[in-house]
């Protein structure tokens, strides 16, 4: 790895832009409290709050990865935007272990489903009022959030988010069904059909200007395929999730039903290079997802997946925990996610997928170092991991001008 992350310091000179995402674990059982942790670091490290300790090692995994663009997942949402800006300038903006600070011009935020009421009751709890029974699962509202920073021009005013599109709305959605009806996806009732949407988190169309030519960073964080019953809820809106963006990208004939925030229809289109990044919770071989969910985006034909992100330490970490991880069928070194080692084990996750068109990827990893790399304390042995239960995940990705065609 240390020799990959070398070649930061030549991206520039060969056209290389990294592409990042990281599920970094920012995020608190308390509306506000990220923010609270956030704001002064020689306080909290005086107090011994372990909080500090976490995200200064999430920022040194930043700052040694070094990423171009950059996608978080898990961390809070607050409107003002306050508890991104505390991170940049109090974390990623200070030296951590001798690391280069580092700065991100640009910053996309948005709100995100998890934790705003609903007012019905999904979970069938008998009570409106819980984090199941939010538009997705959260304690208080921006909950679980995403945020994406950039060193190049965010073009703000061309992105498009999907946070309200109904599941109901997508022809074919594999609705959950109550088998102790005749009627199919019946698991919610139409009055809870009229207002669920997709979408646990918010799907994101993000529009990145680099050397002149716009590169649509495609940001979701579909929700875990577990904690439900034999409807499989859960595993079927993280399956439709990742289908969103399989329809999203093409063909476009078959995105005509999808609708964004500002009300404006249809998929992204033919020739535009797009990444895909973020959590998907869903991994091509292991773990609960629905069957094929991942490979929806991994054998789409707009997807350039040629290149899988790898470790040493995963195979290392596997080896070290055992149990599910002995039963697995994925390659270790793929493994992106350390969880439960009884139960799911270590898989693969969290995704940064070129377009074929206009893009190219050169090389890519997992920030999962061996125990003989001087980094290993950020990330330790077994589970949990001090810095978060994911590992960043990085592609150099080489984009290129001139006409793009769907097909290289």
């Amino acid at each position: 790895m240390s020799a990959d992350l070398s070649r930061a310091a030549e991206r520039g000179d060969h056209g290389l832009v990294r592409f990042a995402t990281f599920n970094a674990f920012l995020n608190r059982n308390t509306e506000g409290q990220l923010i609270a942790d956030l704001r002064d670091p020689d306080d909290q490290m005086e107090a011994g709050n372990d909080a500090d300790v976490q995200i200064k090692a999430v920022a040194e995994i930043i700052q040694r990865v070094r990423p171009d663009v950059l996608l978080l997942n898990e961390f809070d949402y607050d409107g003002n935007g306050e508890a991104l800006a505390l991170f940049q300038e109090n974390y990623l903006g200070v030296s951590q272990n001798g690391q280069p600070a580092i700065h991100f011009d640009y910053t996309f935020n948005a709100p995100s489903n998890t934790g705003v009421p609903s007012g019905k009751d999904f979970d069938n709890d008998g009570s409106t009022t819980g984090p199941g029974d939010a538009y997705g699962f959260g304690f208080f509202p921006g909950q679980f959030g995403m945020a994406l920073l950039s060193k190049y021009p965010i073009e703000d005013y061309r992105a498009r988010t999907f946070r309200h599109f109904l599941w109901r709305d997508m022809p074919d959605a594999l609705l959950p069904d109550d088998d102790t009806t005749p009627a199919p996806g019946d698991y919610y009732s139409a009055d809870e059909q009229a207002v669920f949407r997709l979408s646990s988190k918010s799907h994101w169309d993000v529009p990145v200007s680099i050397r002149g030519r716009t590169v649509h960073v495609l940001a979701a964080h579909p929700t875990p395929p577990v904690f439900d019953g034999p409807e499989d809820r859960n595993g079927r809106r993280n399956h439709d999730e990742i289908r969103f963006w399989a329809d999203y990208v093409g063909p476009y004939r078959g995105a005509r039903y999808i609708r964004d925030d500002a009300g404006r229809r249809g998929g992204l289109g033919s020739y535009r290079p797009f990444v895909i990044m973020g959590d998907y919770n869903a991994d091509p071989f292991d773990g609960d997802s629905f069957d094929g969910a991942i490979n929806q985006l991994l054998q789409h034909p707009a997807v350039d997946a040629q290149i899988t992100p790898a470790s040493l330490g995963g195979f290392a970490d596997a080896a070290a925990e055992g149990l599910a991880n002995e039963l697995h069928a994925g390659n270790p070194a793929f493994d992106t996610a350390d969880f439960n080692p009884n139960n799911p084990g270590n898989l693969r996750v969290d995704y940064v997928l070129p377009s074929r068109r206009g893009l190219q990827p050169v090389c890519g990893g997992v920030f999962r170092p061996t125990e003989n790399d001087e980094s290993f304390y950020l990330v330790g042995a077994g589970f949990p991991v001090i810095s978060s239960d994911h590992h960043l995940v990085w592609m150099d990705i080489r984009v290129r001008g001139g006409y793009f065609p769907f097909f290289r």
